[in-house]
């Protein structure tokens, strides 16, 4: 039996995080994410693209057989507009599929190494954008500052719901607005303006309590950004600075939906989040694969009601930047 999805929150800042995106540039970067994720095999959760860094919450499966014109359909959706070079290397793919025998492995080989992996769909996006970037603005060099951040996140429940909110509520934090369904460059706006992609993820992030109904989805979504009587306009919402100084100062606890308006360092340094049990379940692994001497310990978060979320990697107390 194939094994469920893997769910990560992957973040990625430009080079010096300079602030290169306006409204075109992120046009282009939110179609390359759909497009990639097509070609992958991999669902987008939510999303969400600013001036100078993006969001993206993954649903990762198993690369299970893929037959040969499901290949070719996906190699391309990644040219919607092929040269003629891209058009004569398709032609050459799908011939040598169609004789078979070694030729037609080292293509299967060649083209299933890039699905079914985080790491690979953010290389491409990555790569793509910056091509596409610096040839549009006679623009060399590096245009992302380092490796993206990763959190491996529990693919379902309180989890996965909190961090799509998070994630969604980035153009709120960085001052763009006050309500994420008039940011159009989010997974939660697109969703709310019909896209069926990003509605299919909100219906992924709240599978255990919307009753198969998209409206459902938007109205939990929504009210988990806002929290009850949190809305703008209602009064309150409490600032940021405020926010900090009640939880770093005075150990103080705030409304969960007012949490999640701050920078939260657990979401993009934490490693793996979800419930204690999760957590634990995958804390060998990540031991292992970073070949540390020591087994990492589960840690409960604090500065909010987060439920039974835990996380590790010894974050500073300061976890609000």
């Amino acid at each position: 039996m194939r094994g469920a999805p893997a769910v990560y929150h992957c973040m990625t800042r430009t080079v010096n995080g300079e602030k290169l995106f306006g409204e075109r540039e992120k046009e282009v970067l939110r179609k390359m994410l759909w497009q990639v994720a097509d070609f992958s095999g991999v669902e987008i959760l939510t999303y969400c693209i600013l001036s100078n860094h993006f969001h993206v919450l993954l649903s990762v499966p198993e690369v299970g057989q893929i037959s040969d014109r499901e290949m070719m359909r996906r190699y391309r959706v990644l040219y919607p507009k092929p040269t003629k070079y891209q058009e004569a290397s398709a032609q050459v793919m799908a011939s040598q599929l169609r004789a078979g025998g070694e030729e037609a492995e080292m293509v299967r080989r060649k083209l299933t190494v890039r699905m079914g992996d985080v790491s690979e769909f953010m290389k491409a996006v990555k790569q793509r954008f910056s091509v596409w970037y610096n040839r549009t603005h006679a623009r060399y060099g590096t245009l992302w500052a380092e490796r993206f951040k990763s959190v491996l996140v529990e693919g379902g429940g309180n989890a996965l719901q909190t961090i799509a909110a998070y994630i969604d509520l980035n153009p709120v934090r960085a001052g763009l607005g006050e309500d994420p369904k008039d940011y159009r460059f989010c997974g939660y706006a697109e969703a709310v303006a019909g896209g069926r992609l990003a509605k299919s993820g909100l219906m992924r992030i709240w599978a255990d309590r919307a009753g198969g109904s998209v409206q459902n989805a938007l109205g939990l979504h929504r009210m988990l950004i806002f929290g009850k009587g949190s809305a703008p306009g209602r009064g309150a919402t409490i600032e940021r600075k405020a926010a900090v100084k009640v939880l770093e100062q005075q150990d103080g606890e705030l409304p969960l939906a007012t949490v999640l308006r701050c920078r939260v360092r657990y979401f993009t340094d934490g490693a793996i989040l979800g419930t204690s049990e999760f957590v634990r379940g995958y804390a060998d692994v990540w031991q292992q694969e970073r070949g540390r001497k020591r087994r990492p310990r589960v840690r409960a978060l604090y500065g909010a009601d987060w439920g039974d979320l835990a996380v590790i990697r010894g974050l500073r107390r300061r976890v609000f930047e």
